[in-house]
């Protein structure tokens, strides 16, 4: 185990920070947050529970010059997307506090694996390793973690199996132009198409309700923060004990299917040193399409924010 800081402690963070305690992942969690007694008031609350938790000691600071000796630092500081406000617009915002804070967490931890989770998480991730001036290797965003995660879930629930028996993975963007692999994706290793339940127009359902999970659950709730605390958990866990285990995340892609040179999430091997290897699925022809189309938004939305 080690130390993990979290750079924000709102309800995202301070999750995270709840999980991590839970399933007893660090010896250390240090929530920052320029707002210090939300940092502090977080810290407090999950101290008075560690009689019941695990040893992990809890600490609290509000600048991220505080966060050496970290072995991960977990990024969810940023403004959340509004009703009505664009992707762009929000990139534009939060780019803005990136190229302040990430050279500050760079050199306060500069052996540290850097997770991102703020959003837009694939500009954010690019952005993250332009400023850091780490291997692109030690920088990684949570990605479609979440979406995989949700999509699993929901074909679980269709098949009438677990969700950690179905092997099927959402990549791209994690926003509107991720996308299934549906020619990989099986149960026991059966194609989901040769299953007695499959149904194609039920699939892309299923598809559409992963995709728009996160606004439904906002427009309820109004926010999401359980699921996404538990990724972070699992991340930092496979990090902190080297397991080299694999998830869709935000990685900079070098030539697949002539893409490169962006941040979008592919399945990748995590373990001590961060990305230890990059996994590229085969894709047909739409599912190529889909891709490059992924590619070209994300493209686009960091050619305009500059």
């Amino acid at each position: 185990m080690g130390k993990v800081a979290i750079v924000g402690a709102g309800f995202v963070g301070s999750t995270a920070a709840y999980a991590l305690l839970l399933r007893g992942v660090a010896t250390e969690i240090t929530l920052i947050d320029s707002h210090g007694e939300k940092a502090e008031g977080e810290a407090m609350d999950l101290g008075h529970g560690l009689q019941f938790a695990t040893g992990s000691r809890i600490d609290f600071c509000k600048s991220v010059e505080e966060c050496g000796k970290a072995d991960v630092v977990v990024v969810t500081a940023g403004a959340a997307q509004k009703p009505g406000e664009t992707r762009l617009d929000l990139a534009r915002g939060n780019a803005n506090l990136f190229a302040d804070m990430i050279p500050k967490i760079a050199a306060a931890a500069p052996d540290a694996v850097l997770l991102i989770v703020t959003n837009p998480v694939d500009i954010m991730t690019m952005i993250a390793i332009e400023r850091s001036g780490f291997p692109a290797s030690r920088v990684v965003g949570s990605g479609t973690s979440l979406d995989t995660a949700r999509f699993r879930y929901m074909l679980g629930k269709h098949f009438d199996v677990s969700p950690t028996s179905v092997h099927a993975h959402i990549i791209g963007e994690h926003g509107d132009s991720e996308f299934p692999v549906w020619c990989g994706a099986d149960i026991g290793g059966v194609p989901l198409d040769r299953l007695p339940d499959y149904s194609k127009p039920e699939m892309e359902r299923i598809f559409a309700r992963v995709r728009d999970a996160a606004y439904e659950i906002i427009s309820r709730k109004g926010a999401t923060y359980y699921a996404i605390g538990l990724v972070i958990a699992q991340l930092c866990s496979s990090i902190l004990k080297d397991k080299n285990e694999v998830y869709p995340l935000s990685v900079k892609i070098d030539d697949y299917y002539g893409e490169s040179d962006v941040c979008f999430s592919v399945p990748a091997a995590l373990g001590a040193g961060g990305v230890s290897r990059v996994l590229l699925p085969e894709l047909d022809e739409r599912e190529q399409g889909w891709l490059h189309n992924t590619a070209s938004t994300l493209r686009g939305i960091r050619r305009d924010i500059g």
